[in-house]
């Protein structure tokens, strides 16, 4: 049953199209249709005609993942996979351009990025997953909420700068972030005269806003340096306000996520099981994660979320060792959160979170390993499908054996011992005695008579002396 791969490279408003058999060939001249209904119905005639001359065939179509534009042709070939042998995916797009690179292609047009799509799907099937559930109603709540968070955070910046020109004594209540009793007291009385008009009372009767606080409003407005004028007093007022109205517009839509989220309900129920994780929360995981099985092991969704340590070593230099943080940043935001949670109310990460400060480790260091023990608890819920039990987690830890410090010296030297005469840097010579040394110290403590010493260790110990 031969196979064929179709790259489809998608634009505002239409799409490029092509079709390669599985040794790489171009079977038919590519084409583009229109992001319309007719542009649907024309694709599903070509491929009716397609699969009357292939009878046989199996198809595989891809299409990166542009920001939604891609929605439209995603949902259509998924429907015509219901009568026709289709197999449909979506792909990271800069998967598509590191493969495009290390192929030395250096032009672009979209037609040539389709069959870069092809040539992926070719090259790598291990890596790309077909028919994927991928909950699209619970993706647009997702995206709507992540869209008026951005603009939210945009306004905050504007309001604090804003409000830096305008009345800066008040900036110092924006710490921690603006809270809201300061917007409500801005949008009320905008600039000094207002705050002055109004008095303690005026401000006392906003929410969260005690006498005591009111009298050091005051008391900081009354040599204001800030400009005293209708027009940044207008401006402040406006930003406070949008400010306010899209947060209550953020509220509303997680609540309406949090009471209608039935497309994932049992895979979020199971995931509420975890004490940290709430429903919100519980949905971006999904999201971001998607099909379980795309990880084989817990270290491959650990490199998925940026989790998994790295470090450089070239020549006399090492680096850090630290994280790698080269994973989804909304991911790895989302675990974030859910692990200061869990920090709190969850006996298990808690315990973990005090062994690493006890350690001695820096508090986001430790956290940085609570993140780690959430996502592999994560991951063992939805790959077995079972709800969380710390005694489980608890069985776990007493069957892993302590990991036994490696004491056997490297054999990376065996074709050639240390060469004194070799123009090493002085790190590199230091690093050369501190292994010749620890190396006799090994034999020593395996009741091993030490063998005569080499020449270049002898070179070694006389130079140092």
């Amino acid at each position: 049953m031969p196979n064929y791969y179709m790259g489809i490279d998608v634009s505002k408003g239409y799409a490029d199209f092509i079709i390669l058999d599985a040794a790489k060939q171009q079977i038919d001249d590519g084409f583009q249709l229109d992001d319309t209904a007719k542009g649907h119905e024309r694709l599903l005639a070509y491929l009716k005609d397609f699969f009357a001359s292939h009878p046989q065939a199996t198809l595989y179509a891809a299409v990166e993942s542009t920001g939604g534009y891609e929605n439209h042709w995603y949902r259509c070939l998924k429907s015509y996979a219901k009568s026709l042998p289709i197999h449909v995916a979506r792909i990271n797009p800069a998967w598509i351009t590191y493969n495009s690179k290390a192929n030395g292609q250096s032009n672009r047009t979209d037609a040539i990025s389709a069959k870069d799509i092809a040539l992926y799907q070719i090259e790598h099937p291990e890596k790309v997953r077909y028919d994927e559930g991928d909950y699209p109603m619970l993706r647009r709540q997702w995206t709507a909420i992540q869209m008026l968070i951005k603009q939210k955070t945009q306004l905050l910046n504007q309001f604090e700068a804003q409000l830096y020109d305008a009345m800066p004594e008040l900036l110092s209540f924006c710490r921690n972030g603006s809270p809201r009793w300061l917007l409500k007291l801005v949008e009320r009385y905008p600039g000094y005269k207002q705050l002055k008009e109004a008095g303690e009372k005026g401000i006392g009767d906003i929410p969260y806003i005690p006498s005591r606080k009111a009298q050091i409003i005051l008391s900081r407005i009354q040599k204001g340096i800030g400009y005293n004028d209708p027009v940044s007093a207008e401006i402040l007022g406006d930003l406070a306000t949008d400010i306010l109205e899209i947060t209550t517009k953020i509220n509303q839509k997680k609540a309406f996520l949090e009471n209608h989220y039935q497309e994932a309900q049992e895979q979020v129920d199971l995931l509420k099981t975890f004490i940290g994780i709430g429903v919100y929360s519980a949905v971006g995981l999904l999201l971001c994660i998607g099909d379980i099985s795309r990880f084989p092991t817990k270290k491959h969704l650990a490199s998925y979320f940026g989790l998994h340590p790295v470090y450089k070593q070239s020549g006399d230099t090492v680096g850090a060792v630290r994280m790698s943080k080269r994973g989804r940043a909304e991911a790895r935001a989302i675990l974030y959160m859910i692990t200061l949670n869990a920090i709190r109310t969850n006996p298990v990460i808690k315990a973990v979170y005090q062994r690493s400060l006890a350690k001695g480790m820096h508090k986001k260091a430790a956290i940085g390993v609570c993140m780690h023990k959430v996502l592999r608890i994560v991951y063992a819920m939805l790959k077995n499908q079972t709800p969380f039990n710390p005694e489980i987690d608890l069985r776990n830890q007493l069957k892993s054996k302590p990991k036994q410090q490696k004491n056997k010296p490297s054999n990376v030297r065996r074709l050639q011992n240390y060469d004194d005469e070799a123009p090493i840097s002085r790190r590199q010579y230091k690093k050369r005695k501190e292994q010749a040394s620890s190396q006799d110290e090994y034999f020593v403590i395996l009741g091993i008579k030490a063998p005569a010493p080499s020449k270049t260790v002898w070179g070694l110990r006389k130079i140092n002396k």
